[in-house]
């Protein structure tokens, strides 16, 4: 039987984002005060500038640390837990309401098309008073799956 061999493809940005583009689960670390990792699984997507973006609270750790120190990575990953994965690493911001609810649309947008209901939805998220980080992509490792080194897959 066939071993599966391990990936590492290279890609330029435009593949990268169509990587990411249909992927919505992403582990996301953000820098603690003392500098040790913090990491919040998280529902991502992609809006219009190729940012990545992320529903929060303002209270919640990621918010916190991303706004004291904007140095994050992302570890995207396939639904399919042996898919292809990706780490790209950024400068995030976090917007709060009023600033953050039409990012928020697109948000939503991005990971789940039409809402039935705009008014509702943007209702919600200034009741709920979400945030939003906004990841701007600065580097990216390759797309990656996992496997045996080609010298071992036979």
């Amino acid at each position: 039987m066939a071993r599966r061999i391990a990936t590492k493809d290279k890609v330029d940005r435009a593949a990268l984002i169509d990587f990411l583009r249909p992927r919505h689960h992403t582990i996301l670390v953000t820098r603690r005060a003392d500098g040790s990792p913090q990491m919040s699984p998280v529902a991502c997507g992609i809006d219009p500038e190729g940012r990545v973006v992320i529903s929060t609270y303002p209270q919640r750790a990621k918010a916190v640390n991303a706004r004291r120190d904007p140095r994050v990575s992302l570890c995207t990953l396939s639904d399919d837990w042996d898919g292809p994965y990706v780490q790209v690493d950024g400068q995030a911001e976090v917007l709060d309401m009023p600033d953050a609810l039409e990012p928020l649309v697109e948000y939503f947008r991005c990971i789940s098309g039409e809402h039935p209901d705009w008014d509702e939805y943007r209702e919600a998220m200034r009741k709920q008073n979400k945030s939003l980080i906004r990841v701007t992509i600065e580097r990216w490792g390759p797309i990656s799956t996992g496997g045996f080194p080609p010298e071992l897959a036979d």
